[in-house]
């Protein structure tokens, strides 16, 4: 468990749309080569540790006739960005993925200061 000084918690959040491979007829459409997409998500302002993040799906469209599996995580998590990841295989066909996240951690505080 993490503990966080109440009054030194941030909380941001955000969605990004992964791909829309349908539209180019890529990876996730056609069901060949790499399955994994990997974005990084900068923060607006930096934490003061690395937060806890959390990832859901917010928009999914999927080919009706093949298995829908997928992966979602947060990787690499730092203070100031993670890795947003979604997986696939077998023959899922994804033709579009939106991930929502929320990260909650302790922010830096503007009255400490360090000499060194």
């Amino acid at each position: 468990m993490k503990r966080i000084r109440q009054h030194l918690v941030g909380i941001t959040q955000g969605q990004v749309v992964l791909f829309s491979d349908y539209l180019d007829g890529g990876e996730m459409w056609t069901g060949e080569g790499q399955r994994v997409v990997r974005r990084r998500v900068i923060f607006d302002e930096a934490f003061a540790k690395p937060p806890s993040v959390t990832v859901s799906m917010t928009m999914w469209d999927a080919d009706k006739d093949t298995n829908m599996r997928g992966d979602i995580a947060a990787q690499d998590v730092q203070a100031d960005g993670f890795d947003l990841v979604f997986e696939t295989w077998g023959d899922s066909r994804w033709a579009r993925v939106r991930l929502g996240w929320m990260a909650i951690g302790e922010v830096i505080d503007d009255e400490g200061w360090q000499l060194y």
